[in-house]
């Protein structure tokens, strides 16, 4: 009974040093791993021909990255000089784990596809680690100098000028002379003008003439178209 209890000791003992054995080689894996992407920095050229470097450094529990560039310079004016920082916790992706430095590889085709490496997105989600939640990912967290993405700006309205209005003089209008009173001459008084008055003409109308002798006759003895010239005749005859 004895002989039986000591050889389940022994190997209890060795299945927990064979455990602890594979549980260290695998964390050393991984430090090697995350050693080798961190050691070697990930270098690259932006679209405005900026040379990049990303280098990653650990700060507890979170993973840093510092991306830091160098403009080509024009002539004897050295080109610009700018980095930014990133951080998150990629380590919760399984795929991090296994291969790190195709982790930022990955996220190094983002940033060359711009002018200036730190004026990207806030935040960069790789593809291998797409599925993960954002604390897996890398966040935008400072840069020097301070870049502020430039917001669209607004058209401003014109604003006109109110029109002052126009003042305009109030027409003269001329006033009505004063009749001046006429002094009478010494010795008479006040003359006043007499009025008269026109006479008025009257019209009156013609009257018919009487019917004389000779207009009896023609009316009588003559044609009625011929009784101006009949009359005329007889009154002749007559006088």
């Amino acid at each position: 009974m004895g002989s039986k209890m000591r050889a389940l000791l022994f190997f209890s003992a060795a299945f927990v040093y064979l455990s602890n054995a594979q549980i260290n080689n695998a964390n050393n894996d991984s430090k090697q791993q995350q050693r080798g992407a961190w050691d070697e920095p990930i270098r690259f050229s932006t679209k405005a021909k900026d040379a990049c470097s990303m280098t990653v450094s650990a700060l507890g529990d979170y993973t840093r990255l510092r991306v830091s560039c160098r403009g080509p310079s024009q002539g004897q004016t050295p080109g610009r000089s700018y980095y930014c920082d990133f951080q998150g916790k990629p380590n919760q992706c399984r795929a991090y784990s296994l291969n790190p430095r195709h982790y930022f590889t990955q996220m190094m085709w983002e940033l060359r596809k711009l002018s200036h490496a730190c004026q990207g997105p806030r935040l960069y989600r790789p593809q291998m680690c797409k599925k993960y939640p954002d604390d897996a990912q890398m966040t935008f967290l400072a840069s020097w100098p301070k870049t502020t993405t430039p917001k669209p700006s607004k058209p401003v309205p014109e604003q006109r000028k109110p029109v002052a209005p126009v003042q305009t003089k109030p027409v003269a209008t001329a006033k009505p002379a004063k009749p001046q009173p006429v002094k009478p001459l010494p010795g008479k008084g006040p003359q006043t003008k007499k009025t008269t008055s026109k006479p008025t003409k009257t019209t009156t109308r013609p009257t018919d003439q009487p019917d004389t002798k000779a207009s009896r006759l023609a009316s009588e003895y003559c044609w009625k178209s011929f009784h101006g010239i009949c009359s005329y005749v007889i009154s002749w005859f007559q006088n």
